[in-house]
């Protein structure tokens, strides 16, 4: 009955214990990480020291891409499916050590930004939350992105 009951704890807290999901990205189909960190070491100086692939901010950026929503404003939507594109080719430049590409992402990226915030104004105050849940998460990864490139 002892050995019963010790197995049957056993057997409950090992199935219960909590597992990472797995990332669905766009961009690589192993697109997830526990931590971020570095096995990019390249002999340039101008080069990233930062491993896309591993990087959780960059992991919940394209996670955000994948789900942004759809709101009842063309507008709108056309500008944030400009965003996504400037996200996703900021990736792919990191990834890629390509600096002049990550530059002109990030250039588009605040262009798209700066318009969705004017035109937000038009939307519904549910929609208005939900947007700006968004973009504060996107500008809030990159920036920690940005400063992980430039700590290095």
């Amino acid at each position: 009955m002892k050995k019963l009951l010790f197995f049957g704890i056993l057997i409950t807290t090992i199935s219960s214990c909590a597992t990472e999901k797995l990332n669905l990205s766009p961009l690589t189909s192993n697109f997830y990480s526990e931590s971020k960190g570095s096995d990019n070491h390249s002999e340039s100086g101008k080069s990233f020291e930062i491993n896309i692939k591993k990087n959780v901010n960059a992991s919940e950026i394209s996670n955000l891409i994948s789900t942004f929503p759809t709101f009842k404003s063309n507008s709108i939507n056309e500008e944030v499916t400009s965003l996504k594109y400037s996200l996703q080719n900021y990736l792919y430049a990191i990834e890629a050590n390509n600096t002049a590409g990550k530059n002109r992402a990030i250039k588009s990226f605040e262009r798209s930004y700066k318009k969705i915030q004017k035109l937000r104004s038009n939307l519904g105050k549910d929609d208005d939350e939900v947007l700006n849940r968004y973009l504060v998460r996107l500008k809030t990864n990159i920036s920690v992105i940005e400063d992980s490139l430039k700590g290095n």
